[in-house]
């Protein structure tokens, strides 16, 4: 039987202790495959998945897209213990991209779901009224997107031939805020000024430092996004992905203003 010699590649990589050891780790995986329009999503490759997997990887002409949907893992520099958690999703893009597997890279940012309803306030259920807590001096900019929209992004760029090995960074310009920014819109649509505190960096990394799981590692992300800037601190470059609202100006993306707007 002769065989093409892009499923050698993937039945290594499946068969490899690396990607055994990574799938047992890592989130959920989005396979595509053309000839058969055929979508599939496993919330937990596990071991006991991995024959499931290699299946779907062996087919022809399919894209792989590991679910990482948060910052780009290959630009951020985020401490301990996210530092860890970004660098095993690298390895997986790592072993993908050694082995030929056609993929594409979709980092989301940050979720408006998770973010906007609470404004990232610790403990909280709804935006802020009176006071407010900023970590660092709240000017890095940040990328909130809503959920729905990160799924269509990404369903267009499926068989997208410009996203084919790049990364599709979601980054609208009117879900682009730095804190101060963000408080600033949520201050005009209640009309009111928010008593605002302010954490220092080495303050907020001594509380990484001192905090339990799994609160170090949320406090770690917040740093990574609120004090490094790491949504948006490079520039998107042809050679390496695109700006999904460029690259799909035809999709009407719900901006912060209108999900804040819902909180009024």
């Amino acid at each position: 039987m002769k065989f093409n010699t892009m499923h050698l590649n993937q039945a290594r990589l499946l068969d490899s202790t690396l990607l055994r050891e990574l799938l047992s780790w890592t989130w959920a995986l989005v396979v595509y495959t053309k000839k058969k329009k055929k979508r599939t999503h496993f919330d937990d490759p596990g071991p006991n998945n991995l024959p499931f997997s290699h299946s779907i990887l062996t087919e022809f002409d399919q894209r792989f897209f590991p679910s990482e949907f948060g910052m780009d893992v290959d630009k951020n520099n985020a401490v301990e213990p996210a530092k860890s958690t970004f660098a095993i999703k690298a390895q997986i893009r790592r072993a993908v991209e050694a082995e030929g597997i056609p993929y594409t890279y979709v980092p989301a940012n940050c979720f408006a779901g998770y973010f906007l309803p609470t404004l990232s306030q610790p403990g909280a259920t709804s935006p802020p009224r009176d006071k407010v807590v900023i970590l660092g001096d709240g000017n890095p900019k940040a990328v909130f997107n809503h959920e729905a929209d990160i799924g269509t992004y990404t369903i267009k760029a499926v068989d997208d031939p410009r996203t084919a090995n790049k990364t599709l960074f979601i980054r609208p310009p009117k879900n682009t805020y730095s804190f101060n920014e963000l408080i600033a819109l949520w201050e005009k649509l209640i009309g009111k000024t928010l008593e605002k505190t302010y954490v220092p960096e080495d303050q907020l990394l001594k509380q990484i430092q001192e905090s339990p799981i799994p609160i170090n590692i949320m406090l770690a992300i917040s740093h990574s996004i609120f004090v490094n800037g790491d949504c948006t601190n490079f520039e998107i470059d042809p050679s390496f992905g695109y700006e999904a609202s460029e690259l799909y100006p035809e999709v009407k993306y719900t901006t912060v203003e209108e999900g804040l707007s819902r909180f009024v």
